[in-house]
C-alpha cells in the first residue's frame, strides 16, 4: 500500500509496481475469444484509477517540497542562532563551559580551554565532566596547596559538582587566580563560568598585608610603652620577639637579646656569675619546657644581686612555644615586709598611738574650750556690730528725714532770692548756694535710698494707671526738639489704662521718644497706644533710615549706634536699658525695622480697668529727675591737686558727693572716716611712685568687699591695660576727658538718676 509519509520516490514505486500487477491481471483475465469492448472498459477504468493516483502523487510532491523547503530555512537559523551564541559566548570576559543532563561537553570558548594551556587541545564538544576535571587536575598550571595532591583537588572538583550552585578559587600557576562558579539548568545540564579574579585577590592582599603591618606596629608600640618585660619563644625554644623592658630587667647585653637567641643562652647567661637568684632552677625549667603540651602556667620569682625583686609569669602558646612576662614587684615586695615588720610591734605602736591619742583629745578639748569662748565673744561682736548698725541706719533715715525739712525752707528762700532782681556777683553766689544746697539734697536721698534697702525695701511699684499720665508729658518734652530738628511729633491720646510700674514705664517709653528724635533726620514721629487682646502695645514709629535684621538684637546691646554720623547720638544706652528695665518688669519689648523704611519700637503692657482714682503725678516726677542731681558718693583719687580740683569741682556741680585723695592710701582713709563705701571710684592710672588707679580701686572694694562700679582715667591706650582692666570689670576713659562721656558713663552705670 501506498502510505503519504512514505518519501516520494517510494510513493512512485509502489505505484509503478501496482499499476504493473494490475495490467497483468488483466492481460491474464481476458481470452483470445474475449470482446473488445470489455477491453476497452477495462483500459479506461484504469487509466482513471492512474490519473486519480498520478494527481495524488503530484500533491504529495508539492506538500513534499514546502516542507523540505521550511526545514531548509530552520535548520539555516538554527545554525546561524548557534554562530550567534558561539561568538557571544567567545566575546565576554569570563570562561564559559556547558554541560549536557549526559556531563557531556556541548560548547565552551577560548578563555574556558585557555584555563589551563597545556589541556587546551582536549577541551572540544563531546569531552565527558570527569574526563574534564581529571585534565584539569593534572594540568601544570595548576598551583596545588601545600601538602596536597591531584587526586585530592580531584575529589574536592568532584565534590562540588554534585551541588546545585558551587563557587570555588582556583589558584593557578604564576599567582594567579580563577573564580570558578557552577550552577545546574532546569533540564540537567551544567553551566561553568570562569572569572579571573587575581587583581581582586592581590588587592585584598595587599590591603591584609597593609592592616597586619598596621596591627604589628602597634603591637610593637603597645610592648615597647608597657611597664613589664614581655618575650615569646618559638617551639624551637628560640627568642621570636621582645620589647625593650625585658632587656633592661633581666641586665641582658644585646648581643644575648636578639631574634633567634636560644633559650638555653639566655638562661645561661641568668644564672652564671651569680647575678640571680629564683626559686626556680634551670633544671626545673628544662623539665617544664620537656613537658608535651599543655604544659600548666609557671609563676616565679627572681632577686637580682641589687636588691630588685622580679616577678616572671611562663605560658603556653599555640604551636610549642610559650610567652614569658617579667615585672617588678620591689615596691610591692618591700611594702610587704615593711607590713610584716609593722605587726611584729604593732602593741608598741598601738601603746605609742593610744598614749598620743589621749594627749591629743585633752588638748583637743582645750581647743574646743577656747573656740566656744572665742565664738561666744564673736556673737557678742557680731550683735553689738549689728545693733550699731541698725542704730546707724536708723540714724541716718531719722537725720536725713530732718535735714530735709530746713533745706525745704532753705530752698524756698533761694527761689525767693531768685525773683529778686540780683547783680551778677549776688546771682553768681547765689547759683552756686543752690548747688550746694541740690548736693546736700541729692546726698540725703542717697542716704534715705541706703536706709531703704538695708530694710528691705522694695524696688517696684505695680499699679494701674492711664498711658495719658505719661503720652501727654512726653509730647510736650520732646515735640520742641523735634521741631529744631524740623521732625513733626505726634502723639495720639488714648483712655486706656495698664498695670505697671509707673515710674520705670515711662522712663522706657521717654528713652524710645529720645532714640526715635536722635536717629530720624527728615519726616516724622508717631507715638500711641492700642489694644491688642488683653494687653495694650505702647509703640513709637519714626521715618529713621531703618536697620538690616540682623542688627536688631545688637542694637539693644550696650554702646551700639548703627549710625555714627548723626550729631549728639549720645552712648548708646538707652535702649539698653530699656530692655533691662523690660526684662525686670516682664514685659514683652519687640522691633519691627528695614533699611529704608523707618523703624517701630513697641512694648506691651498688661491692661488695667479704667480707673477714677488720681494717677500719679508724671509731670511732677519727670520735673523732680530733671532738677535732682546724682544721688551718689564718688571717691576720686588723683596725683595732680589742679585736675584733682577739676574733677570735684565737675562731680560736685553734678550734684554728686566727692571724696577727693591724692593716693590710695588717702583714699581708703578718707572712704574710711566716711564710714560708708563710695558708690563709684574715679580713679588716674598714673599716680605718684608705684601706686596706680587700679592699685587704688581693688583696695577700695577689697576694704569694703563689695564689687564698686569703677572708671580708670589714663592716657595709656595699650591692649594690655585695656585687658587687666576688663578682667576687673573696671571701665577706661581716655585722656582728656570729656565731661559728657563720663556723665554718660555714670549714669549707665545705674549710680545716678538724672
Amino acid at each position: 500500500m501506498v502510505s503519504v509519509s512514505d518519501p516520494p520516490m517510494e510513493q512512485i514505486r509502489k505505484l509503478r509496481k501496482i499499476n504493473d500487477a494490475l495490467m497483468a491481471r488483466v492481460e491474464r483475465s481476458t481470452d483470445i475469444s474475449g470482446s473488445a469492448f470489455a477491453l476497452f472498459q477495462t483500459a479506461i477504468s484504469l487509466e482513471n484509477e492512474v490519473r486519480t493516483r498520478t494527481h495524488d502523487l503530484q500533491t504529495a510532491l508539492s506538500e513534499l517540497s514546502e516542507s523540505n523547503t521550511r526545514l531548509e530555512q530552520a535548520h539555516s537559523e538554527a545554525v546561524r542562532a548557534r554562530r550567534n551564541l558561539a561568538d557571544a559566548i567567545e566575546a565576554v570576559q569570563e570562561g564559559f563551559g556547558l554541560f549536557d543532563s549526559d556531563d557531556s561537553m556541548v560548547l565552551c570558548n577560548q578563555r574556558f580551554r585557555m584555563l589551563c594551556p597545556d589541556v587546551s587541545e582536549h577541551m572540544k564538544p563531546g569531552l565527558s565532566f570527569n574526563q574534564y576535571v581529571r585534565l584539569v587536575s593534572e594540568s601544570s598550571e595548576l598551583d596545588l596547596a601545600q601538602g596536597k595532591t591531584s587526586e585530592d583537588w580531584l575529589k574536592f572538583r568532584v565534590g562540588m559538582h554534585g551541588k546545585p550552585h558551587a563557587t570555588f578559587t582556583v589558584a593557578l600557576k604564576g599567582d594567579r587566580w580563577i573564580q570558578v562558579s557552577e550552577r545546574h539548568t532546569a533540564n540537567g545540564a551544567t553551566a561553568i563560568l570562569q572569572t579571573d579574579v587575581t587583581d581582586m585577590v592581590r588587592r585584598e592582599r595587599r590591603e591584609r598585608d597593609k592592616i597586619l603591618d598596621r596591627h604589628a606596629r602597634l603591637a610593637r608600640a603597645t610592648l615597647d610603652h608597657m611597664s613589664q618585660g614581655v618575650c615569646t619563644f618559638d617551639d624551637d625554644m628560640r627568642l621570636a620577639d621582645y620589647n625593650t623592658r625585658f632587656r633592661a630587667l633581666l641586665n641582658l647585653s644585646y648581643d644575648i637579646v636578639k631574634p633567634g637567641t636560644s633559650l638555653r643562652r639566655i638562661v645561661d647567661a641568668l644564672y652564671s656569675g651569680g647575678t640571680m637568684h629564683s626559686d626556680l632552677t634551670p633544671a626545673g625549667l628544662w623539665r617544664w619546657v620537656a613537658r608535651r603540651q599543655p604544659r600548666p602556667p609557671i609563676h616565679a620569682e627572681y632577686r637580682r644581686i641589687d636588691g630588685m625583686i622580679i616577678d616572671i609569669r611562663m605560658r603556653d602558646m599555640p604551636g610549642g612555644g610559650f610567652v614569658a612576662s617579667f615585672t617588678d614587684v620591689t615596691a610591692e615586695r618591700k611594702a610587704v615586709e615593711a607590713l610584716h615588720k609593722a605587726n611584729e610591734n604593732l602593741e608598741l605602736r598601738v601603746a605609742e598611738r593610744t598614749a598620743a591619742l589621749t594627749e591629743a583629745n585633752e588638748a583637743l578639748t582645750r581647743e574646743n574650750t577656747e573656740r566656744e569662748q572665742i565664738g561666744e565673744a564673736l556673737r557678742e561682736a557680731k550683735e553689738a556690730a549689728e545693733a550699731a548698725n541698725m542704730s546707724k541706719t536708723r540714724f541716718l533715715a531719722a537725720a536725713s528725714h530732718d535735714l530735709l525739712q530746713p533745706m525745704n525752707a532753705a530752698k524756698l528762700f533761694i527761689s525767693t532770692l531768685g525773683e529778686m532782681a540780683l547783680e551778677a556777683p549776688q546771682a553768681e553766689v547765689l547759683k552756686r548756694l543752690s548747688g550746694a544746697f541740690t548736693s546736700i539734697e541729692t546726698l540725703l536721698h542717697a542716704l534715705l535710698e541706703i536706709s531703704r534697702l538695708d530694710a528691705g525695701g522694695a524696688e517696684f511699684t505695680v499699679s494701674n494707671f492711664p498711658v495719658s499720665s505719661f503720652l501727654e508729658p512726653l509730647e510736650q518734652e520732646f515735640k520742641p526738639l523735634a521741631a529744631a530738628k524740623g521732625l513733626k511729633l505726634r502723639v495720639r491720646p488714648s483712655k486706656l489704662h495698664i498695670r505697671s510700674d509707673p515710674r520705670y514705664f515711662r522712663r522706657i517709653a521717654q528713652n524710645l521718644v529720645a532714640n526715635a528724635v536722635t536717629y530720624t533726620r527728615t519726616g516724622s514721629i508717631l507715638v500711641g497706644c492700642r489694644q491688642r487682646g488683653d494687653t495694650v502695645r505702647f509703640e513709637v514709629w519714626d521715618t529713621g533710615p531703618g536697620m538690616k535684621q540682623e542688627d536688631h538684637e545688637r542694637i539693644f546691646e550696650e554702646f551700639q549706634r548703627l549710625d555714627d554720623t548723626i550729631e549728639n547720638r549720645g552712648m548708646g544706652l538707652g535702649l539698653s536699658i530699656v530692655k533691662r528695665s523690660c526684662r525686670l518688669l516682664d514685659l514683652p519689648l519687640g522691633l519691627r525695622s528695614e533699611p529704608g523704611r523707618g523703624s517701630v519700637f513697641y512694648v506691651d503692657a498688661p491692661i488695667a480697668p479704667t480707673i477714677t482714682a488720681s494717677a500719679p503725678d508724671m509731670t511732677d516726677d519727670l520735673a523732680q529727675e530733671q532738677s535732682a542731681g546724682m544721688n551718689l558718693i564718688a571717691a576720686v583719687v588723683e596725683n595732680e591737686p589742679e585736675v584733682l580740683y577739676a574733677m570735684t569741682t565737675t562731680l560736685e556741680g553734678w550734684g554728686a558727693s566727692v571724696a577727693p585723695a591724692l593716693s590710695t592710701d588717702e583714699a581708703c582713709a578718707a572712704i574710711a572716716e566716711l564710714g560708708l563705701p563710695p558708690d563709684i571710684i574715679i580713679a588716674d592710672y598714673h599716680l605718684n611712685g608705684d601706686d596706680t588707679g587700679l592699685r587704688s580701686i581693688r583696695e577700695l572694694r577689697s576694704a569694703w568687699g563689695a564689687n564698686i562700679p569703677a572708671v580708670l582715667v589714663t592716657a595709656d591706650r595699650s591692649a594690655e591695660l585695656a585687658a587687666t582692666a576688663r578682667e576687673m570689670g573696671v571701665d577706661v576713659l581716655s585722656k582728656p576727658v570729656e565731661p559728657r562721656k563720663l556723665r554718660s558713663l555714670i549714669t549707665w552705670r545705674g549710680m545716678a538718676t538724672v
